[in-house]
C-alpha cells in the first residue's frame, strides 16, 4: 500500500509548499542589496568629492550602488523563477565553506604575525583545499603561484605598507 491518507495528505501539502517556495537567488539578491547598501552608507561618513576630485568616500560608495543594482536584478530574477525542490537536491558544501572562512582567518593571523606571503600563502592553500578535487599538491601549486603573483603586484607594483615576511 501506499501509506495512510494522512501521510498522502501531509506529502502532499509539503510538495505544494516546496514548490511555491522562493528561489534561493531572490535572499542572495537581498544579502547583495543590504552589504551594497552598508557600503553606500559608509562611504558617505566620508567626503564623497567629484569626479574629477575622488573623495575616500566615492568608491565604496560607487561600488555599493553597483552592488544595490546587481542586487535588484539577481532578486528581480529569483522572484520570477520559482525553483521547484526535490528529495534528491545535494547536501550543503561544509568542507568548501568551513576552508575558505578558515583560509580568511588564516590570512588575518598570519598577516599579522608573518607578513604578506605567508598570508597569502595560507589564504590559497587552505581554500584550495575547499574543493574537492584539488590534491595537496594541486593546492601548494596554486598557493605559490599567488605568492609570486601577489609579491610582483602588491609588494613590488603598489608598494603597499604590508611587510612582505615579517618576525615577530
Amino acid at each position: 500500500m501506499l501509506g495512510s491518507p494522512t501521510k498522502l495528505i501531509r506529502r502532499g501539502k509539503t510538495r505544494n509548499l516546496r514548490e511555491r517556495s522562493i528561489n534561493k537567488d531572490y535572499y542572495g539578491g537581498v544579502l547583495i542589496i543590504i552589504i551594497g547598501l552598508g557600503a553606500v552608507f559608509g562611504g558617505m561618513s566620508y567626503q564623497i568629492g567629484t569626479l574629477s576630485e575622488m573623495g575616500p568616500g566615492f568608491f565604496p560608495a560607487a561600488v555599493g550602488t553597483l552592488m544595490v543594482l546587481t542586487g535588484a536584478i539577481i532578486a528581480a530574477e529569483g522572484l520570477r523563477r520559482k525553483t521547484v525542490a526535490t528529495d534528491h537536491d545535494p547536501p550543503p558544501e561544509w568542507r568548501g565553506w568551513l576552508c575558505i572562512v578558515g583560509g580568511i582567518v588564516a590570512f588575518i593571523v598570519l598577516g599579522e604575525y608573518g607578513g604578506l606571503l605567508p598570508a597569502t600563502f595560507g589564504i590559497v592553500f587552505i581554500s584550495a583545499l575547499g574543493d574537492r578535487q584539488n590534491t595537496v599538491k594541486n593546492a601548494a601549486a596554486l598557493a605559490v603561484a599567488g605568492c609570486m603573483v601577489s609579491t610582483i603586484i602588491f609588494w613590488w607594483m603598489l608598494q603597499l605598507q604590508f611587510p612582505l615576511l615579517r618576525w615577530s
